[in-house]
């Protein structure tokens, strides 16, 4: 492996307060020196001025498919697509077919990241056999075999017995519990958002206390057993409320919110667009707004894609009938830069904390820091370049992105995972013979 030195860029590492003109080494897969480093003889010496240098981003939130819906996504296509969105590592949902709920699971899921040679792949477990809701899959196995955390996205965990022992039993592994926040009796039937635009469209709603009540009742669950709730997809001004409350309290709940819960909202289903249909739902600006404010403060501690892919023909269905989610790997580094950093929310060094230093930190994994010895998972973006999304060249295997035409500022340019160039973009168009094979 040839040592890599990038060359003059601005170096930006929120794990050490760190933002400033310098070179980075790269050797033997390590960060290996910082600053004002002199040419190492044999390494590919790369001039990065003007260029973005970060630790590289790390999604908490991802649905690769495999096994099971290998069609829409792999996770060959959707490590290869990560990469390609300036991220060095993802944590895969469990909510595959058959679900991964077991040691085996665990471990295929290992090994096929093993083999696409592209961003890592952390598996997460279920936290019930089936995500059923029933019983408790065994977590210590899961988390021998790779497992980095527990959860049954996609469906909420109903029974508060339940959530309470997996509270308890993940602390013995030092995982967290990540929970879909979402009252069932409230959002049956639901396909948006429960307001105006729904009532024109002839919709039915999904209120946003069907979220808030079980961001409610996972905080209180925290609080009496001690244990790391992490809540998903964050979307409505009073989740932001109940969690700012129990961060102030002590409780240990950490939280997520989506690109398209900052940038999008329910206006964006007019014309009943199925790309826009998501769960939980796009809101109001006001809660827009709310989840602006809360990444600032650090209420919500990750910027996370709830990338979810579906096949083309899915999403041409009638709205009732569409499922629930878009892609959002290869434009989630760009809408943060141009929803929050060139509107004054964040900073960049704000932005890089929310996208990959506060990502390892929630789920403890390696990365999300450029000091010496730490895995070198490095990204480079240009901040000024302006590029226009294009489903079409997207990386993943699927296209149902509600972006396609926006413009937006900040792209990656290159992607290192440890140590190992996997996506850049001045070279031969990687992954061309990939965007032959879609979901269409």
């Amino acid at each position: 492996m040839k040592p890599i030195l990038l060359k003059g860029g601005r170096v930006i590492d929120p794990s050490a307060n760190r933002d400033e003109i310098a070179d980075l080494l790269i050797e033997n897969g390590k960060i290996a020196g910082l600053g004002s480093v002199a040419s190492r003889e044999g390494a590919d010496v790369i001039d990065v001025t003007g260029k973005i240098v970060a630790p590289g981003l790390i999604d908490v939130h991802v649905h690769l498919r495999e096994p099971g819906q290998e069609h829409v996504e792999t996770i060959a296509t959707g490590a290869r697509a990560a990469a390609a969105g300036g991220f060095t590592a993802v944590c895969a949902m469990p909510n595959t077919d058959p679900v991964t709920d077991n040691q085996a699971a665990v471990g295929f899921i290992v090994k096929q990241a093993q083999d696409a040679r592209a961003a890592r792949v952390y598996p997460i477990g279920a936290i019930s056999l089936g995500q059923k809701g029933q019983q408790l899959a065994e977590f210590g196995e899961m988390v021998g075999a790779g497992a980095v955390a527990v959860s049954d996205d996609g469906k909420p965990v109903i029974s508060s017995h339940l959530m309470r022992t997996a509270l308890e039993y993940a602390q013995t592994f030092g995982i967290p519990v990540a929970d879909h926040c979402e009252d069932h009796t409230l959002a049956a039937g639901g396909a948006m958002h429960e307001g105006l635009v729904a009532t024109r469209l002839g919709l039915r709603g999904t209120p946003a206390a069907a979220e808030e009540i079980m961001v409610a009742r996972d905080i209180i669950l925290a609080e009496l057993t001690g244990g790391q709730v992490h809540l998903c997809h964050m979307s409505t001004r009073g989740s932001v409320a109940l969690i700012r409350w129990a961060k102030d309290r002590g409780v240990v709940v950490t939280a997520e919110a989506t690109p398209h819960h900052f940038t999008l909202t329910h206006d964006a289903c007019g014309g009943y667009n199925t790309n826009a249909k998501m769960n939980p739902p796009l809101r109001e600006a006001e809660d827009i707004a709310a989840i602006r404010d809360a990444l600032k403060d650090g209420t919500i501690d990750v910027i996370a894609s709830d990338h979810a892919p579906h096949h083309y023909d899915a999403k041409e269905r009638d709205f009732d009938d569409a499922p629930f989610g878009i892609v959002g790997l290869e434009t989630a580094l760009g809408l943060g830069m141009t929803e929050l950093v060139r509107r004054g929310t964040l900073t960049l060094p704000q932005l890089v904390a929310r996208m990959s230093t506060e990502p390892a930190r929630v789920f403890r994994l390696p990365g999300g820091t450029l000091r010496t010895g730490a895995p070198a998972d490095v990204v480079v973006f240009d901040p000024d370049a302006d590029w226009v999304v294009d489903p079409s060249t997207f990386r993943s295997k699927s296209r149902n992105s509600p972006f396609a035409g926006r413009q937006l500022i900040g792209q990656v340019e290159l992607t290192i995972v440890g140590g190992t160039m996997v996506f850049n973009r001045a070279s031969a168009q990687m992954g061309s013979a990939q965007n032959a094979d879609v979901a269409r």
